[in-house]
């Protein structure tokens, strides 16, 4: 007869029971690895309707970012302000109120001169000068944003600026006394040098502004003129091109922080492109807006001899008003873009 000299409790370790107990561990780290590969989402909002281009490119930017990690980083699009509106976007993204959203660069030149530099008059009024100068402030830019716990993703310029009104405008002084919506410290700097009395509207606002008699004129660009049906409200359209101010599109540093290593990659791989895209987007929606405004009775026209004589004074003057604000750096980024 043989005897079992195991001791009793590593026989109770039977072979059935070390089977089951690995499956129990099996099962427990397949539904841990099914908890960390859940997708991450985040809700991102926009300040300007579905059919805008800026909104289109963001919505395909969300698209390119949800194929590239399989699914892992969601970012749902809120457009129009309805999720959070334009003003508060980036302290909400700061706050991680959301970890994601968009705003016009502009909006920040109260906290910091430097974020309105594409918005000083004929500093860069072409998409080729506009380039050159994002080129020269990116850097500059991202490291005000990081010291405020945001990163900055890309950015997006809108065509060029021009002048909405109810009457020609062939010099400038036609404007003095007239209610002029503004959207930025730059465009109601430009409204007061030019006489006229700014009143901050925000897009989706701009028809009910024009409709209760709050603005009888605006600077804004041919897409912001098509999308809110300028015709409705004016009769003119002034082909200025004052500048080219940017969206950007900001990422609370945290949030970006703790996505895996490869889902940061993709995030900012798609925004690259969306970038990209942005840009050859812009360039289209110029002249695809400015037709559609002439066929809907919109009288387009360039400006004068006297009037880029008048707004280029204005533009000098907004210019040194803006390096006094702007300080050593704002000078540094001026003699980088000129550099090019």
């Amino acid at each position: 007869m043989t005897i079992n000299t195991t001791p009793v409790r590593q026989r109770l370790v039977s072979v059935p029971y070390l089977k089951r107990f690995g499956a129990v561990i099996s099962a427990a780290a397949l539904s841990l690895a099914a908890a960390n590969a859940q997708a991450t989402d985040w809700d991102m909002p926009t300040p300007y309707g579905d059919s805008n281009f800026h909104t289109v490119n963001i919505s395909q930017f969300a698209d390119d970012v949800r194929e590239a990690t399989d699914g892992e980083l969601d970012i749902t699009v809120h457009s129009s302000g309805s999720l959070i509106k334009h003003p508060e976007i980036k302290n909400s993204v700061r706050r991680g109120l959301v970890p994601i959203g968009e705003l016009i660069m502009s909006r920040l030149a109260n906290e910091d001169p430097l974020f309105e530099v594409d918005s000083v008059p004929y500093l860069a009024s072409d998409y080729d000068q506009a380039w050159k100068l994002w080129q020269a402030s990116k850097d500059v830019l991202s490291k005000r944003l990081e010291g405020q716990r945001l990163k900055l993703l890309f950015a997006v310029p809108w065509p060029p600026q021009g002048i909405y009104t109810q009457f020609a405008v062939e010099t400038g002084n036609e404007l003095k006394g007239v209610k002029m919506r503004a959207y930025n410290k730059s465009s109601e700097q430009l409204a007061e040098l030019l006489g006229a009395l700014p009143t901050q509207v925000e897009v989706p606002d701009i028809p009910t502004a024009f409709g209760t008699g709050r603005v009888d004129a605006m600077i804004t660009s041919p897409s912001t003129g098509a999308n809110t049906r300028a015709w409705d409200y004016l009769t003119h359209f002034n082909h200025a091109q004052l500048w080219l101010p940017k969206n950007m599109v900001v990422v609370n540093v945290k949030a970006f922080n703790k996505l895996p290593e490869a889902t940061q990659k993709a995030l900012e791989d798609a925004a690259a492109a969306a970038e990209k895209r942005g840009w050859d987007a812009s360039k289209a929606e110029t002249d695809a807006k400015i037709k559609i405004m002439k066929d809907n009775g919109i009288e387009v026209s360039e400006p004068s001899p006297e009037l880029v004589k008048h707004l280029q004074e204005i533009g000098d003057t907004m210019t040194e008003e803006w390096l006094g604000r702007a300080g050593e750096s704002g000078q540094a980024l001026l003699d980088a873009y000129n550099e090019q």
